[in-house]
C-alpha cells in the first residue's frame, strides 16, 4: 500500500503553527540581517544604499586612505561631528604620532566618541582605549583580513545553511511545485551560499568580483523568498490563491505531460556537446593549418 505523501495544506494546526512560527521568526531575521547589511558595509563609501564601491571597500578596501579615515568618512560618519572628524585624519595623515595624540587633543575625541563602543569589552570591536588599539587602523586600508575572513566565512557556512536546511524541508511538503522545480528551489540557496563566501575571498584578492557578491547574495534571498512564501501559502491560504484565485490553472499547468522549461534546457544541454564536437574538430584543423604556422612564424622573427 502506498503511503500517502505529507502535505503542507493537510499538517494538523498544531504543525503548522510549529511552522509558521519558525518561517516568520527566521524571515524577521533575515529582514534584520538585510537592514545590519545596509548600515555596515552600505556606509563603507559615506552613502547611505549597497553599492560595489560598498563590496570593493569592505573586502578589498580602500588603498588611497587609511582603516581609520575610511570609517570616519563612511560607517562611523554620524558619531562624530565633522571638524572632529577631520582633526583625527589630520592627524594620521600626519604620521600617527604618539606625542600629538595628546597635545592635539586626539585622546580626548577618542575616549569621548569612540570607546563608548570600542572598549576591552566589547570582544567583536578594536579597543580603542589605548593609543596602542587605534594604531593598527591608522596604516593603509586593505579591507577584510583574511583571519576576519576565515572567522565569518565559517559562522555563515554553519549558521545559514542550517536556516535553509529547515526552511527547505517545510518547502519538500509543497504540492504546488514539482518535484524538479522544489529540487532546484531546494538546491540553489547552499549554491549561492557558497558563490556568496567564496566571493568575499575572491574580492578581497581582486575588487572585479564585487559584482558577484551582490549576484550570490540576491540569488539567495530570492531563493529563501520564494520557498517562505509558497510554504505559507500553501499552510493558510491554499483554496484561496492556488484554486480559487488561480482557477485551477497553474495546478493543471504543475501536473501537465508537456515537457517544462527546465527539461528542454536539460535535453538541450545533452545534446549540446555532440553538436558541437564537430565544430571543435575543425576549429582544431583549422588552427593546425592556418593560424599556428602563422604565429610560429611571427616567433621565430
Amino acid at each position: 500500500m502506498t503511503q500517502k505523501p505529507i502535505v503542507l495544506k493537510e499538517l494538523t494546526p498544531p504543525i503548522k503553527v510549529l511552522f509558521t512560527g519558525y518561517l516568520c521568526t527566521v524571515g524577521i531575521g533575515y529582514m534584520f540581517a538585510l537592514i545590519q547589511i545596509l548600515f555596515t558595509h552600505g556606509m563603507a563609501d559615506g552613502k547611505f544604499g549597497l553599492s560595489v564601491d560598498d563590496i570593493v571597500y569592505s573586502y578589498y578596501g580602500n588603498r588611497s586612505g587609511t582603516v581609520l579615515e575610511q570609517q570616519l568618512n563612511g560607517a562611523m560618519k554620524e558619531n562624530a561631528p565633522e571638524q572632529e572628524r577631520f582633526k583625527i585624519m589630520e592627524w594620521v595623515r600626519s604620521g600617527a604620532d604618539a606625542y600629538d595624540y595628546k597635545d592635539d587633543g586626539i585622546e580626548k575625541i577618542v575616549q569621548t566618541r569612540c570607546v563608548m563602543c570600542h572598549n576591552k569589552d566589547a570582544t567583536s570591536l578594536p579597543n580603542f582605549t589605548t593609543l596602542e588599539g587605534l594604531k593598527p587602523y591608522t596604516a593603509q586600508d586593505t579591507g577584510a583580513t583574511f583571519a576576519s575572513l576565515t572567522r565569518v566565512s565559517h559562522v555563515h557556512m554553519f549558521g545559514i545553511s542550517f536556516i535553509f536546511m529547515f526552511v527547505g524541508l517545510i518547502f519538500s511538503f509543497s504540492e504546488t511545485t514539482t518535484n524538479q522545480y522544489k529540487c532546484i528551489a531546494i538546491g540553489m540557496p547552499y549554491v549561492f551560499l557558497v558563490a556568496d563566501i567564496l566571493s568575499w575571498w575572491l574580492t578581497k584578492i581582486d575588487p572585479v568580483f564585487a559584482w558577484l557578491v551582490i549576484l550570490a547574495g540576491m540569488g539567495m534571498a530570492t531563493s529563501f523568498i520564494f520557498m517562505w512564501v509558497i510554504s505559507l501559502l500553501e499552510m493558510w491560504l491554499f483554496t484561496t490563491v492556488f484554486v480559487n484565485r488561480l482557477d485551477s490553472s497553474y495546478l493543471k499547468w504543475r501536473d501537465s505531460s508537456e515537457p517544462s522549461a527546465v527539461d528542454q534546457l536539460w535535453s538541450l544541454a545533452k545534446t549540446l556537446p555532440s553538436k558541437l564536437r564537430p565544430l571543435a574538430v575543425t576549429a582544431t584543423e583549422q588552427w593546425s593549418k592556418h593560424v599556428w604556422p602563422l604565429v610560429r612564424g611571427l616567433f621565430k622573427k
